[in-house]
């Protein structure tokens, strides 16, 4: 077995990373991997400090975004924490690489009227508009991680109850939905959704065509069709309707503990940035339509 497979069998089968995790560490060292093969000709437990300093200045000089390099750098310094643990070599030559400091992009949003013509785009005159209209609609009714979407099991949506059971790493939070999710839902749970397993023993929500569970890729190319549909301009990635659940829930008045707790997250900071969001809108907007702006 190579290093790079060892390493990922390790995240995978030591560390127990999530997938989205596995495939950006392991993207990062293969790319790093193809660069001291390529270009430097040194194995990758000859490497040291200078061909980590050389390999940034490779990204940056190929146009990567500080942000970019900070977290190849990352990735590197877990991989060569991994090769020490083994004793492949004497120690780690990213320990002490700076960071580039990068500036904090805000989260992109979408408006209430983009929204509403994203989830006017699947047909729902045939199963696999059905189908895609729920997951939409469940996206931005519960501001869920895509990831956490797809591990839906169908035994985790109350319809009479209007709500969803969320898991992520060994915590459960209950997130409300709204009537036309409860409604998208109801239609695809009780018509579509047997259609398409054919299988009474599949617990996943939603599936794909051939029956199984829905993929994050499989997800990412039908928000992408539905984007282009809709003749949005703005870069709609998954994450996108996440931020956007969160951004409109503030605008409507609510609290950030509340919104802390359905996003899930640990920090009551990382739901902070959305007040920030709200703050660029009102200058966005301050400055388009004031006539002395």
């Amino acid at each position: 077995m190579n290093l790079v497979t060892a390493y990922e069998n390790y995240l995978l089968n030591i560390k127990h990373a999530s997938e989205n995790t596995v495939c950006s560490y392991m993207r990062d060292i293969r790319q790093f991997r193809d660069y001291m093969t390529d270009v430097e000709d040194i194995p990758l437990t000859e490497c040291d400090r200078n061909c980590i300093c050389r390999y940034a200045a490779h990204l940056t000089s190929r146009g990567k975004s500080a942000a970019t390099v900070t977290r190849g750098i990352a990735s590197l310094r877990s991989f060569y924490s991994f090769c020490m643990a083994e004793g492949l070599i004497p120690h780690n030559p990213v320990y002490d690489i700076p960071q580039q400091k990068s500036e904090k992009k805000l989260p992109q949003i979408l408006t209430g009227t983009e929204v509403e013509e994203l989830l006017r785009q699947p047909r729902t005159g045939d199963m696999k508009g059905i189908r895609d209209k729920a997951m939409l609609e469940t996206l931005y009714a519960t501001g869920m991680r895509v990831s956490e979407m797809i591990d839906l099991d169908v035994s985790d949506v109350s319809l009479i109850g209007a709500f969803v059971r969320c898991e992520n790493n060994g915590k459960s939070r209950i997130i409300p939905l709204y009537p036309d999710a409860v409604r998208a839902l109801s239609l695809y749970i009780s018509d579509i959704r047997p259609k398409m397993t054919g299988n009474p023993e599949e617990a996943a929500l939603f599936v794909n065509m051939n029956g199984e569970r829905m993929t994050r890729q499989g997800f990412w190319k039908i928000i992408k069709y539905y984007q282009e549909k809709a003749h949005i301009s703005k870069d709609i990635t998954p994450h996108t309707l996440r931020h956007s659940f969160a951004a409109h829930l503030l605008e409507n008045g609510a609290d950030l503990k509340s919104l802390q707790e359905m996003l899930g997250h640990s920090d009551i900071s990382s739901t902070q940035v959305y007040t920030q969001v709200i703050k660029q809108n009102l200058k966005n907007v301050y400055n388009r339509f004031h006539p002395r702006a």
